[in-house]
């Protein structure tokens, strides 16, 4: 054999990972419809409702408004990218056959996920630092732990990653991409990310806090905004989504 040829075998799984991973990031970047849902839509709702008073939020200045919107248009990020982005993309893959190609490839399926998981990782950096700088410019003055801000941020990606393979390995991938934007434009305005849940009824909004954008968002305000420590009852909603939706999503997921 010559000293030139390649090594047989399969390449180490943490280099596999890595490569599926960085091949994932490149494809949602280049991938005009992604774009506008994780970065474009979460940009123009922060600019517009902290500039304009289409909804009646606490504190009356600019300033106040953008300290108010800024954690949740955050968590909105989380649930654009973690659930509704990849949850189409997944769908659409299993839908073409791409994930039962790549099942018999010696890339894990696990080792395959977890590709999955470290891009939307990634592109939830890009997207943060991208929103805290059009916060930032809009006069945001955020307080509080950042080490409460991460953990608070990594268990609600990982429960709406949870959530969006769920949907997209139990469904078609046409009704996964219907479900996927309408649960996205609903928790736009129901969530807690623009409008307060205090304009809710009590009981509605004690139904919505138990939603992990919910907690995600509220327990953000709390940090950022209030400059308190880890919201303990935020963080518990968030540590049991960020359990039961991805073993769930590991029990019913169909590659094909």
């Amino acid at each position: 054999m010559s000293r030139y040829a390649p090594r047989p075998g399969a390449a180490p799984v943490p280099r596999m990972i890595t490569a599926q991973a960085a091949l994932e990031t490149r494809m949602l970047l280049r991938n005009g419809e992604q774009l506008l849902l994780t970065a474009v839509i979460p940009t123009l709702l922060l600019v517009l409702f902290s500039a304009v008073e289409i909804v009646d939020l606490p504190g009356g200045d600019d300033g106040d408004r953008v300290d108010f919107l800024a954690p949740g248009i955050l968590a909105l990020a989380v649930l654009s990218t973690a659930f509704t982005s990849q949850a189409i993309a997944t769908g659409y893959e299993r839908r073409y056959g791409v994930l039962k190609r790549l099942a018999a490839s010696p890339l894990p399926r696990w080792a395959l996920m977890c590709g999955k998981t470290c891009a939307v990782l990634v592109t939830l950096v890009l997207q943060s630092v991208l929103l805290c700088a059009v916060a930032f410019a809009l006069g945001w003055s955020p307080h509080g732990n950042p080490l409460s801000v991460l953990l608070l941020m990594v268990l609600g990606a990982a429960g709406c990653s949870g959530l969006g393979l769920l949907m997209a390995g139990t469904l078609r991938a046409e009704a996964t991409l219907a479900a996927a934007n309408l649960v996205f434009v609903l928790l736009v305005f129901f969530g807690g990310v623009i409008v307060p849940l205090d304009d809710f009824p009590d009981t509605v909004a004690s139904l919505l806090r138990l939603l992990p954008v919910t907690a995600l968002s509220d327990g953000l305000r709390d940090v950022l905004r209030d400059g308190a420590g880890m919201p303990w009852a935020d963080a518990g909603v968030l540590a049991v989504w960020a359990v039961a939706a991805p073993a769930a999503a590991a029990r019913w997921f169909r590659w094909e």
